[in-house]
């Protein structure tokens, strides 16, 4: 035991140094564990004695991460990818097998079953390294990340049936159908007893560890039910991690899901390194640089045909060329559970020692070109787009332009909670709107009360048959950086005067949209830090006018820095910015309560006392600009207003009848 913790302290130590040099190379984290598995392994420097042990607590990282990732998919997320799962999953395995087959037994002569076992190990792909990278890009739920998540699923279904077939290609299949039916059923009962009794008692477990409120016992009890789930499923004969994804699924319906995911977090980052580094150590270098031309060639040739035998699986679901492309680039590595089955591939002779190191080889290597690969595919994807995606925008060219009669209308890109809101929003405004979705079984479930069409918004083709020219505004409510990116750039060629509102999570991410041409970019870390500190003072009975003028305040500061961010390319810019002032236009509505309702315009002192210049004023469906100074405000008159931005929120106040008396600014 003291040998195995020297072992595994070493490692983490030595993985300090090596991950700090990838970082200054501006190389992913899981690379750098990667190569400190192969640098100090058994093969090369032989630091660590202990291999196995180091492996088989590895494969508890890969364990967590399925657990988590099982508990932050809610019912209906999971009912989404459906289909993804079952129609995808299916097709990307099939195909590959089927093609890898084909291809062996023509042109090598090798036998059907040897066939058959090289396309299951092609097949699979590393969910604990794509999922990992995904969730840290903040793409798990972009329309990539939600397919790659499917098929990885679906992959990691199919491991256990990978494995029980390995004795009958080999031909040392000794059960009988009515055996082997038996034994599925086995699996089946007990399994669905199971989750069934889980799905009953789990909540009320969960309710009676929190009363306990010690989060010891909240973090025993998650580690239990995770890895009792998944000893569960290995002793049934199927995979480790389907077991803890299905312990995350069935934890994700207790309300207390979000206490049990902070929980294990920590533990999880620590294993799934400890996995990466237990992948790099499998590396023989000294093979793997006798044989550097062959496995280099091979590796190329690897991810290619792998990436191109995964393209019909995300097609053929109405996803359109360049989604995926990089759902296949994401996928063109070998999965972790592949190792499991060369071992007993090798057992039980379907491939030789010299072909498991080709095998192995080209795993690690593939592995750790993979955040490359993912880093590189938007870009990829784009120019193949525009390249080889000629049938698909001619196909776009022929189809009813239903949304091409709009004037002044709002785009929707992306058709999630935020979309939801704003179209419903639009709706009850009176305010035109079209709605673009990616996800071909959303466009379906709303065609019938939704004006929603099927594309990808980066395509100008798609943008001229939602009417860009003509549009008014356009908003991006998608979950994929580099695809909201790509979007407002186009987008802004197409329509220089459109208002382009982009959601984005990070602030980091805002000043570069704002240079690409988005007008306004809305960050999910800065909003939801409003709200925190809203919610905090309203617990100490801060006025709600005070937490009301902070926000504006913060928002203030927020936007000069961003404009400041935005233009430091250019320094005379710059320098002509600092004397402007903050302008902007705002629609204001009069309340009855309004010290403003029944007075005029000429007497209201609104410019000389607030700094604020009526610009024009709607009464009923009736715009009038410019007014005429003898005009009277009327309750629910709409007034546009221009002023100083750190002047507006006072002089909502003072149309609201909030705000009874100001002095002059």
């Amino acid at each position: 035991m003291q040998g195995l913790l020297s072992d595994v302290v070493l490692l983490f130590l030595l993985s300090i140094v090596v991950t700090l040099i990838c970082n200054k190379l501006r190389l992913s984290v899981t690379v750098g564990f990667l190569l400190t598995g192969v640098l100090f392994g058994p093969y090369a420097l032989g630091v660590v004695s202990d291999v196995e042990a180091i492996e088989k607590i590895a494969d508890i990282g890969v364990a967590i991460l399925l657990f988590t990732i099982g508990m932050e998919l809610s019912g209906d997320a999971l009912n989404r990818l459906k289909r993804p799962v079952f129609l995808g999953g299916t097709l990307q395995i099939g195909l590959t097998i089927l093609v890898v087959t084909c291809m062996l037994i023509f042109f090598s002569g090798r036998s059907w079953q040897k066939g058959v076992f090289w396309g299951c190990l092609v097949a699979l792909s590393s969910s604990a390294i794509v999922l990992q990278i995904l969730q840290s890009k903040g793409m798990a739920s972009t329309p990539q990340g939600r397919l790659a998540l499917a098929i990885l699923v679906f992959q990691d279904i199919m491991v256990a049936p990978m494995l029980l077939a390995v004795p009958f290609l080999s031909g040392n299949f000794s059960l009988t159908p009515m055996e082997a039916l038996l034994s599925l059923g086995k699996v089946a009962g007990i399994l669905g007893a199971v989750l069934f009794i889980a799905h009953i008692g789990l909540e009320k477990l969960m309710e009676v560890v929190m009363r306990t409120r010690t989060r010891e016992i909240l973090l025993a009890t998650t580690i239990g039910l995770c890895m009792g789930m998944a000893m569960l499923t290995e002793w049934l004969g199927l995979s480790l991690s389907l077991g803890a994804f299905l312990a995350g699924l069935l934890l994700a319906r207790s309300p207390y899901s979000m206490s049990v995911i902070s929980g294990i977090l920590p533990y999880r980052d620590i294993f799934m390194s400890l996995f990466f580094i237990s992948v790099g150590m499998m590396l023989n270098l000294s093979f793997c640089v006798a044989n550097i031309g062959e496995v280099l060639v091979w590796t190329a040739f690897f991810i290619l045909f792998k990436t191109v035998v995964t393209l019909p699986s995300v097609i053929i679901q109405g996803y359109p060329l360049n989604i995926a492309i990089l759902v296949s680039l994401s996928l063109a590595q070998v999965g972790e559970f592949a190792f499991v089955l060369a071992k007993q591939g090798v057992s039980a002779e379907l491939f030789s020692e010299n072909a498991y190191q080709f095998f192995l080889a080209i795993s690690v290597i593939s592995m750790i070109l993979t955040p490359g690969l993912i880093n590189i595919s938007p870009t990829l994807a784009s120019w193949i787009q525009k390249r080889f995606g000629k049938d698909q925008e001619e196909k776009n060219e022929t189809a009813p332009q239903k949304q091409s009669h709009l004037e002044d209308h709002l785009i929707i890109v992306g058709f999630g909670v935020s979309g939801k809101h704003l179209a419903f929003v639009a709706k009850k405004s009176s305010i035109p709107y079209v709605i673009l979705e990616m996800n071909p079984e959303t466009v379906h479930k709303n065609k019938a009360t939704e004006p929603i069409m099927h594309g990808d918004a980066s395509q100008p083709i798609v943008l001229e048959h939602l009417g860009i020219e003509k549009a008014r505004t356009m908003a991006i409510v998608i979950s994929d950086p580099a695809a909201v990116r790509a979007i407002t750039t186009e987008a802004r060629r197409m329509n220089p005067n459109v208002y382009i509102v982009a959601r984005t999570r990070f602030v980091t991410e805002i000043a570069p949209l704002r240079r690409l041409g988005a007008n306004a970019v809305i960050s999910e870390e800065f909003e939801s830090s409003i709200e925190v500190f809203n919610t905090v003072l309203s617990q100490y009975l801060v006025p709600r006018e005070d937490i009301d003028a902070f926000a504006q305040e913060i928002r203030q500061k927020n936007y000069r820095m961003i404009r400041r961010m935005s233009y430091t390319s250019s320094e005379k810019f710059d320098v002509i910015m600092k004397d402007i002032p903050d302008l902007s236009v705002q629609a204001v509505r009069v309340s009855k309560d309004s010290p403003l309702c029944g007075v005029e315009l000429a007497k209201s002192d609104l410019r000389p006392k607030y700094g604020i210049t009526v610009v024009g004023m709607m009464r009923g469906k009736t715009v009038m600009a410019p007014i005429d100074p003898a005009c009277v405000f009327q309750e629910n008159d709409i007034v546009y207003i221009f002023a100083n931005t750190n002047k507006l929120y006072h002089a909502s106040q003072l149309f609201s009848g909030t705000l009874k008396h100001q002095r002059a600014s």
